[in-house]
């Protein structure tokens, strides 16, 4: 299992920006690409780049500001996959989000473990049951 414990994302609604009619990424999104980039190389985190896997994120927020846990998301799978620690995030079969409890400056702790793809087909049957 890899863990990692990276910066708080910043929104969906803050991380695009329309430049001149052009979609592009944010100041705010291209930082938290070379914070997530930077935080990879220094705990040298591994890649698992031929496997189907699991991500679990616990989104900690930094204050009591009502916020929707999935709009952070994107921005944290996307750096992951720019820093290598996955080829494509279409590797993921299974994504849990979970807010934890309120952290100083906010953080997001992921944990992405590779996954039986047969297992995940008997636990999908089961529930679709």
């Amino acid at each position: 299992m890899i863990k990692l414990l990276l910066p708080y994302p910043p929104s969906m609604n803050t991380y695009w920006r329309n430049f001149r009619g052009r979609t592009v990424l944010s100041k705010k999104g291209r930082e938290y690409k070379v914070a997530v980039q930077e935080y990879v190389i220094e705990h040298d985190i591994p890649s698992v780049h031929d496997m189907r896997i699991s991500v679990l994120l616990i989104l900690r927020p930094r204050d009591k500001r009502i916020i929707d846990i999935d709009n952070r998301i994107k921005a944290v799978l996307d750096s992951l996959e720019e820093a290598g620690v996955y080829l494509n995030d279409a590797q993921i079969d299974r994504l849990e989000i979970i807010r934890g409890t309120q952290v100083k400056g906010g953080a997001i702790h992921v944990f992405i473990s590779e996954i039986n793809p047969l297992q995940l087909e008997a636990e999908s049957k089961l529930l679709l049951s």
